[in-house]
């Protein structure tokens, strides 16, 4: 009984290091053409979102 509350008790340890490791090297398969359509989509993105404006109406409250 004590090894199953020891067992359930253990989380799972993340390889952080290798999810990063293989990201990298898939970023590294991609051309260099895939390479500029996302950097230029990451610009338009970064471009709109600097030039947008958060506007706040309040509603009086509901009775």
């Amino acid at each position: 009984m004590g090894k199953q509350k020891e067992d359930i008790l253990k989380e799972p340890q993340s390889d952080y290091e290798k999810a990063e490791m293989d990201l990298l090297k898939a970023a590294l398969k991609r051309s260099y053409t895939e390479r500029f359509h996302v950097m230029a989509k990451l610009m338009k993105m970064n471009q709109m979102l600097r030039q947008a404006t958060v506007k706040h109406k309040s509603f009086p409250p509901s009775e």
